[in-house]
């Protein structure tokens, strides 16, 4: 990959595509929380049972969870590989993309609900995300694939040409006014049948030849893809072997677990404190949206800064992250309500790195794998989260003791994240993934 194509060029195309791809795929399932009083209201079903819908679309699902799944996984991937230096602003500038979504979304929905209710807004939402398909338009390979430049390259040859072809059957036809003897007509027609029945001797052997190449290469494709998923497995396997990676994995779950469900439970919070009175027009999940966007540019641009170690920034966003969450069961006022939603929705803002660290910890060649299992621990705690949380207040009938618990699960992960990462404590040398950001001035003063 030269680094005349990376930073720049269709690069910023990818970067405004992925934008509005996150914006429409993440803006309703970050929204959740708007939803989630219409839900309990409908279905009169406890906190903890209900929070399985949110949680569900945000960390596993079937559906629509695949879909933002594939979004995700698919914008910050190609993002990566179309940015080097930049790549910290590039990614943030599309991860924000799911907070802007969120901001007008949760917004929108409370107006939707009014007007046309709870069906009609999800069908309204329903039909938004389907834009999906034109921002995947612009979506295009640093560099194409081996088997579309060979299928091209054939299409250009137009190698697929008919191998037999019968003869007309005007040729047995015989003029009435034809000077040709009787015996003449009759060796013309057993010559054309003699013919005709050589072809299609023919054409059966080359159907048997044909069948017989397709069961080979049906074989030979089972093979290639056993060794492919064998390929596959050893590099899952190779990468958890990394105690940084492990380290960042529990990491993520452990914020997932703890800082997810303000995101979907926020407003019941205020509504059973009794706030509701003085909720203002912007939803606090809006609020968290906005702070959130400005968290994932800010962290997007420090970590694109030589000197700042990434990890330990993200580290540093769960720390924080985990004392706002303890202090929101003794907060009694909606605008301290308002405060820590917009201070916890800046360090959630850390999204923007993890596929800039995951890079940093494994490089770029098994950044989609390494990605993948991130992901997974970060879905796994989204998933849990929420009915968690629901599930204490269905037991002590506040939400004081769940809180306690997501902010002792935020601080606990970015304790282990940060002793396992320690130069004394990580038991793995410096990759040569580290090595290739380190600029020649670094390598003069290490030798002075």
């Amino acid at each position: 990959m030269t680094s005349k194509a990376l930073d720049g060029g269709w690069g910023w195309a990818i970067v405004v595509a992925s934008f509005l791809a996150q914006l429409l795929a993440y803006g309703s399932p970050q929204s959740v929380g708007v939803l989630y009083p219409e839900w309990l209201h409908t279905f009169q079903e406890g906190k903890g049972m209900t929070a399985w819908v949110g949680s569900l679309v945000a960390g596993v699902g079937l559906i629509a969870s695949l879909g933002c799944g594939l979004v995700y996984a698919a914008t910050l991937t190609i993002t990566c590989q179309y940015f080097d230096k930049r790549r910290g602003l590039a990614l943030g500038i599309v991860t924000t993309g799911t907070s802007v979504g969120t901001f007008i979304f949760a917004t929108a929905q409370n107006e939707l609900i009014m007007l046309y209710g709870l069906d009609g807004c999800l069908l309204i939402i329903g039909a938004l995300a389907l834009n999906l398909m034109a921002c995947a338009g612009f979506m295009r390979p640093l560099y194409m694939p081996g088997y579309y430049l060979k299928q091209k390259a054939a299409l250009e040859r137009n190698t697929d040409q008919q191998l037999f072809e019968k003869p007309q059957l005007d040729n047995l036809k015989m003029a009435s006014g034809s000077a040709a003897s009787a015996q003449e007509k009759t060796l013309m027609v057993k010559e054309l049948l003699i013919t005709i029945d050589g072809m299609d001797a023919s054409i059966q052997v080359e159907k048997k030849r044909r069948s017989f190449l397709a069961r080979l290469g049906i074989m030979k494709v089972i093979k290639k893809k056993k060794q492919a998923y064998s390929k596959y497995m050893t590099s899952i396997h190779e990468i958890l072997q990394d105690q940084a990676m492990v380290a960042f994995c529990i990491g993520v779950f452990l914020f997932s677990l703890g800082a997810f469900p303000p995101v979907l439970l926020i407003e019941d919070v205020a509504q059973s404190q009794g706030l509701i009175e003085e909720v203002s027009v912007i939803p606090l999940v809006s609020i968290g949206a906005i702070a959130a966007c400005v968290g994932k540019l800010v962290l997007g641009i420090l970590v694109d800064i030589r000197w700042i170690k990434s990890i330990y920034l993200y580290a540093f966003t769960m720390f924080a992250g985990g004392v706002v969450l303890l202090l929101i069961p003794v907060t009694k006022s909606y605008v301290g309500l308002q405060i820590l939603s917009a201070i916890l929705g800046f360090f959630s803002g850390n999204w923007s790195i993890t596929s800039y660290i995951t890079t940093k910890i494994v490089g770029l060649d098994r950044l989609t794998q390494a990605h993948g299992i991130v992901m997974f621990f970060g879905g796994f705690g989204i998933m849990l989260g929420p009915p968690v949380v629901g599930w204490f207040f269905d037991w002590t009938q506040s939400y004081d003791l769940a809180f306690y618990f997501s902010g002792s699960c935020v601080l606990l992960g970015a304790l282990v994240l940060s002793l396992l990462t320690l130069p004394c404590c990580n038991r793995k040398p410096a990759s040569e993934n580290d090595k290739q950001y380190t600029s020649n001035c670094d390598k003069v003063a290490s030798v002075a």
